[in-house]
């Protein structure tokens, strides 16, 4: 599995006109997501899919600061997978006895803890751009998650008579066409644990779904709260037109 491909750190700075037109022309590719409507949900085992994506691409040059270990559960990792995947970074905690600062294993209790100590080494590592954490970027986009597809699946060909600058890859959706990163999505990019045969297309749709859930995790909660509360208020509308009624029975 690939570990060195990465979501663009650019990803942060696209701007979008309008959510049916993307800021570089053009048109967003608009997606049926399992979350759409009133009685829509997550997929579970999509964005397990989508973790599985962040954590072996994306995670090798982005964040995730509003995601705890211990929240992946919610999304079907075991505790002991979810233990496995804290440890394998980690922080720096302390003071210890001596007060002394150490660095420990990542536990269930901390935040997913960043590929880079501080903004100056990422931007080191990334010819000056700081890469952004991805916790809310399905929301700091217009067009949302279609925005977000549409980019990673914008990388195409440089047309005749555009001018790319050196190092740039050029996409139809990043505002000016032009990106630093390469594509960081292709096919096979990743060894899909249920056996789900890994497209582009495939692992694009996964990686949103999850990054939706990340920005968004208590949606289907509230999404269930919100009927429960409906179908109450149905019924005590109906209780108070039968009292009405009852109370009136005898006025002509």
């Amino acid at each position: 599995m690939l570990r060195t491909i990465l979501i663009p750190a650019a990803l942060a700075f696209g701007l979008a006109a309008t959510p049916a037109l993307a800021s570089g022309g053009a048109p967003l590719t608009k997606q049926s997501w399992s979350w759409d409507g009133v009685f829509g949900a997550y997929d579970q085992a999509q964005l397990k899919r989508g973790f599985q994506v962040f954590h072996e691409v994306c995670s090798n040059c982005h964040g995730l600061k509003l995601v705890a270990y211990r929240n992946l559960k919610v999304i079907g990792l075991s505790e002991e997978e979810a233990k496995a995947v804290a440890g394998e970074r980690e922080v720096k905690d302390g003071p210890n006895d001596e007060g002394e600062m150490f660095n420990r294993p990542g536990k269930l209790s901390d935040h997913y803890i960043p590929p880079f100590a501080n903004d100056q080494a990422a931007r080191v590592s990334n010819n000056g751009a700081l890469p952004p954490d991805l916790s809310l970027i399905t929301k700091a986009r217009v067009g949302g998650p279609d925005y977000v597809y549409s980019l990673l699946m914008g990388y195409a060909d440089t047309p005749e008579g555009f001018t790319l600058n050196d190092g740039m890859n050029y996409n139809k959706i990043f505002a000016g066409n032009q990106i630093g990163m390469a594509p960081p999505i292709a096919d096979d990019l990743v060894t899909y644990a249920d056996g789900t045969k890994a497209s582009a297309d495939q692992i694009a749709k996964d990686v949103v779904s999850f990054l939706n859930w990340a920005a968004e995790p208590e949606m289907d909660a509230r999404k269930s709260m919100g009927l429960k509360v409906m179908l109450f208020l149905l019924l005590l509308t109906g209780l108070f037109y039968a009292l009405k009624r009852k109370i009136w029975a005898d006025v002509h």
